[in-house]
């Protein structure tokens, strides 16, 4: 008999279900099927193919750590077009399209595929490295379907949800799971590095960019990222929170560029254990602050050095990378409150932070070697916290930062993003030394920089 009730009660809910072709509002309906979800959303999620040139330069030693560096810039260059797939996300009826960076950021050709085979082709309106996360622009589109957004906040563990994408490019394709972890964060993975929610809903090659939802069809994440020892889907799977995929489609409708964080100003790290107990904490949680730049608004706001931070928002944060996410969410031009934990003080105070873009102090004073000197080419700016947060360097740098190597400078093994310390006997502490070092000239040239946080020597005569 309770067999037959069951059978009965899920026949009465699957009839009205289909009738009516709406979301599940019952646990029961939700077992029942996922299709009234997945004809919802599936929609708004597209195919995303990509194309650019890129220039090979063949060499026996491709494989070799050593000599493949030496011998990188020999040879002649043969281009080659390197093909890409990947998936996206509707978010707005007039074509706007949120994918990952490492899809479609260095694309130069983007066609987008729906999922009733209309083809479109793409233009990227902001991206960024860091984030990994695209925003695009459908060339002509307009009435197509769309996803909403969900408060990423809201999501915990164990809530079911689907991952809707494009793996290894065999068509649109469904996969359930749950939420199986927050707050994932100290992760480089996907091309990005920050905060994620894992899941365990398979994700493949090809799904990246497309959609992680909920049980009422509303974008929660988009997928980015697995980890896998073979390549495939093990049932770790990461999604950027939608939160941080709604700043980034406000200021790509406001016509950015270029993706702007607030500046925080500092650099912190989590509290273990062994620091909690030298710190008086009854529990290691929050992050304390190792350094903190003259301008921050958190040192504006009467934090210092040896402060630990416990949440922001209202939520707690455990490692740099969750306060990297908790301000990029909240944006530039807002007031967060901050918990933390002063030094010696048994409980927590609160204090209220400005959100402000990263100062441009001292001015970049950009220089390009125009004249006959062996440097000619080279571009450098001075280090800022503009600088320093555009290009994902470490808190606290200064001095010249290399944005173009130039000809020679690229031959000897300069690149972009390499810190100049010295130009044979001068110490680079602006653009104007590059530029008085250039004019001295000589046969002989000595060029100490930092890549990476190790120092490299370019040694060359002409």
């Amino acid at each position: 008999m309770p067999r037959l009730a069951t059978l009965l009660c899920l026949l009465l809910i699957a009839g009205p279900l289909a009738a009516e072709n709406r979301l599940p509002e019952s646990r029961a309906e939700i077992q029942l099927s996922f299709s009234p979800v997945v004809r919802e959303a599936a929609p708004a999620v597209v195919n995303v193919f990509t194309s650019r040139v890129v220039a090979d330069r063949p060499t026996p030693f491709a494989a070799d750590p050593f000599f493949s560096d030496l011998f990188r810039n020999f040879g002649r260059a043969q281009p080659r077009v390197e093909n890409a797939l990947g998936s996206g996300v509707i978010v707005s009826p007039d074509g706007m399209v949120v994918s990952n960076y490492h899809v479609v950021g260095r694309a130069d050709q983007i066609r987008v595929v729906l999922a009733d085979r209309r083809e479109f082709e793409a233009e990227v309106l902001l991206a960024d490295e860091e984030s990994d996360l695209a925003v695009l622009r459908l060339e002509g589109a307009h009435d197509l379907p769309s996803l909403p957004l969900r408060d990423s906040d809201e999501i915990e563990v164990g809530d079911l949800v689907l991952a809707i994408g494009n793996p290894f490019g065999i068509g649109q394709t469904v996969s359930s799971g749950i939420v199986s972890g927050l707050a994932r964060s100290g992760l480089s993975i996907g091309g990005g590095r920050g905060y994620f929610i894992q899941t365990d809903a398979a994700i493949n090659p090809g799904n990246s960019g497309g959609a992680l939802v909920d049980m009422a069809g509303r974008l929660v994440g988009i997928n980015t990222a697995i980890l896998s020892r073979s390549g495939g889907s093990n049932g770790i799977g990461f999604a950027i929170p939608a939160n941080l995929v709604s700043r980034f489609i406000e200021q790509a409708e406001a016509g950015a560029r270029r993706f702007q964080r607030p500046w925080a100003g500092l650099s912190g790290q989590p509290v273990d254990a062994a620091l909690a107990e030298a710190l008086g904490m009854d529990s290691p949680r929050g992050v304390v602050l190792n350094a903190l730049h003259p301008e921050s608004p958190f040192r504006a706001a009467g934090l210092g050095v040896g402060d630990v931070v416990l949440a922001l928002g209202g939520d707690p944060v455990n490692t740099p990378q969750e306060m990297l996410f908790r301000l990029s969410a909240e944006g530039i031009g807002r007031q967060i409150e901050v918990s933390y934990r002063h030094r010696g003080a048994a409980r927590p105070q609160t204090a209220s932070v400005d959100l402000v873009a990263p100062p441009e102090t001292p001015p970049r004073d950009p220089l390009t070697i125009r004249s006959q000197s062996v440097l000619a080419g080279l571009s450098v700016v001075n280090l800022n916290p503009a600088v320093v947060q555009e290009n994902a360097l470490p808190a606290g740098l200064s001095g010249v930062l290399v944005t173009d190597p130039g000809a020679i400078g690229g031959r000897g093994g300069l690149a972009p993003g390499d810190i100049l310390l010295q130009i044979n006997d001068r110490e680079i502490r602006s653009t104007a030394d590059v530029a008085a070092a250039a004019r001295k000239g000589g046969r002989r040239w000595y060029v100490e920089y930092l890549r990476n946080g190790r120092r490299g020597v370019l040694r060359f005569r002409v």
